[in-house]
């Protein structure tokens, strides 16, 4: 399945946090030997009372919730189910520390702002305690926003100018409708926009920035395609009637329609989706070709990742991806249909996830911190990438190239072990033979004999030489790696005077 997933959990000094402050990240530390998902999996389904309950479940008062707060006896709640993660502590990918800033409390904002695409119910279900025993006073009803009428376009009254909230119309002819979102804001050439049309359902989301916007309803409607007006901020989806003829109105509205929240606030929704095709790009690194749903439609903004979901010995295991063009570089899509998703995934012969890549579900909209409005007058945009780092980099150089004209100057840093582990090498190096606003250096820690190249790994002698700043120019860098590789190299850049407001660490 799919999904495309911020107080500030991960602690400043957490290996987990590898972004500069006001960024998410959630990378990983390093595990110890034998305790990596499978091992946990292995671990979980073993019989161990994981729960010291011996299989009773129990309600817990807040005071008893409170009384399990040590590393040995660490109890938490997400979503008013409490959780005994005491044995998980060694297997967690953000470490112990990161874990123990939810022990003996309430730990579902700490959790959806890190890890809110994480099936916990799946992996977490042999240390389920009970439930929590909240008291009223602790709970608040909120109503159900009122549902907008949909009987005629006319029927939507008209927002002030100064309200930035989206707002949508319709027109029809005997066969189609035609559905209008007026965002009120520029949106990325790459898209935004998310349909998903099964037996007669839309749903319909635009992400804005961190807000979604939704419109959510039942109606006579088939097939749909996406048109987008990027610098006007408007999208268009035209959407084939079950019957010909003139409606009165465009469906029933369903619970979130016309609704505009934040994103993480909206439920996940999963869709299956079907592996097309799987090509070698090196060694063990493949394109992998998704189809989704007949349907859906997803447009995933650059920089951006979506989650995949498997079943994985009855327990639900989710990765995100970042996705990239089938082809590099790629042509704008200028807003066209695109029905496929192409993930570049580095395989691994023992791994928990990626042996079951033929069958996935793909999860809700695109998530991730990356936005493209700092580039907006940047002059040289440095990019620093370590093995498949690269692919959030991918997209990100082709808007720089087409999109941006304030860039002059685009650079990669593409750091991997051997030669043979470089990604799309030739595409690269005829990139930057071809076009004079791009460069490409690649740098490799176990060079062989017969490599010219630069040598090495990240170090402060090659950031220096490689990343200059002109007078009177604006630079910005972004960095993808392991949490190590990106750790480092934040800490070099900052020392070489780059700011924070100048780096944007990738999701690792």
């Amino acid at each position: 399945m799919l999904n495309v997933p911020t107080q500030s959990f991960p602690a400043p000094s957490s290996q987990q946090r590898v972004s500069p402050s006001g960024q998410s990240g959630r990378n990983k530390v390093a595990l110890k030997p034998g305790h990596s998902l499978m091992d946990w999996i292995r671990f979980a389904k073993s019989g161990k009372d994981l729960t010291g309950l011996r299989g009773r479940l129990i309600e817990v008062t807040e005071e008893e919730l409170q009384k399990h707060n040590r590393r040995e006896d660490c109890w938490t709640c997400i979503r008013g189910m409490v959780y005994n993660v005491s044995a998980y502590m060694d297997y967690h990918p953000g470490g112990e520390e990161e874990l123990m800033k939810a022990a003996g409390v309430d730990g579902t904002e700490l959790f959806d702002q890190v890890h809110r695409w994480v099936n916990y119910e799946s992996m977490l279900k042999e240390c389920l305690v009970g439930r929590m025993n909240l008291h009223p006073s602790a709970l608040s009803i909120l109503p159900p926003p009122p549902v907008t009428g949909l009987a005629s376009p006319t029927s939507v009254a008209p927002l002030p100018d100064k309200d930035s909230r989206p707002r949508y119309d319709w027109f029809q002819t005997d066969g189609t409708v035609h559905l209008v979102v007026y965002t009120r804001r520029k949106i990325p050439s790459s898209g935004c926009t998310t349909v998903d049309l099964k037996a007669g359902v839309l749903r319909l989301e635009v992400l804005l920035g961190k807000m979604s916007y939704m419109i959510h309803l039942l109606g006579k409607l088939l097939s749909s395609t996406v048109h987008t007006a990027f610098s006007v901020g408007k999208i268009q989806v035209s959407i084939r009637k079950g019957a010909h003829g003139k409606w009165a109105s465009l469906g029933q509205p369903l619970e979130s329609h016309n609704t505009f929240v934040r994103q993480k606030d909206r439920a996940l929704l999963y869709r299956d989706c079907v592996l097309v095709s799987k090509t070698e790009v090196n060694h063990n690194t493949y394109l992998f070709r998704l189809q989704l749903p007949a349907g859906t439609v997803m447009h995933v903004p650059v920089g951006k990742h979506v989650c995949l979901k498997a079943l994985v010995q009855d327990v639900e295991v989710v990765r995100p991806y970042t996705p990239v063009e089938h082809i590099f570089p790629a042509a704008s899509k200028n807003g066209s249909q695109e029905s496929d998703l192409y993930l570049m995934i580095k395989v691994y012969p023992g791994g928990a996830f990626t042996p079951h890549l033929s069958s996935l579900s793909v999860g809700d909209g695109p998530e991730g911190t990356f936005s493209l409005r700092p580039l907006r007058d940047v002059t040289n945009l440095y990019l620093i990438a370590a093995g498949t780092g690269f692919t959030p980099m991918a997209r990100l150089i082709r808007a720089a190239l087409e999109d941006i004209e304030t860039i002059g100057n685009t650079k990669l840093l593409f750091f991997n072990r051997r030669e043979e582990d470089i990604l799309w090498r030739f595409e690269l190096d005829e990139l930057a033979a071809n076009n004079g606003r791009f460069q490409v250096e690649h740098v490799l820690s176990e060079p062989s004999e017969r490599w010219t190249g630069r040598k090495g790994p990240v170090n402060e002698p090659i950031l220096t030489e490689l990343l200059s700043r002109p007078d009177g120019s604006k630079c910005y860098v972004c960095v993808c790696g392991p949490a190590a590789f990106t750790e480092l190299t934040l800490g070099l850049l900052k020392h070489q005077g780059f700011s924070e407001q100048e780096l944007h660490a990738f999701q690792g």
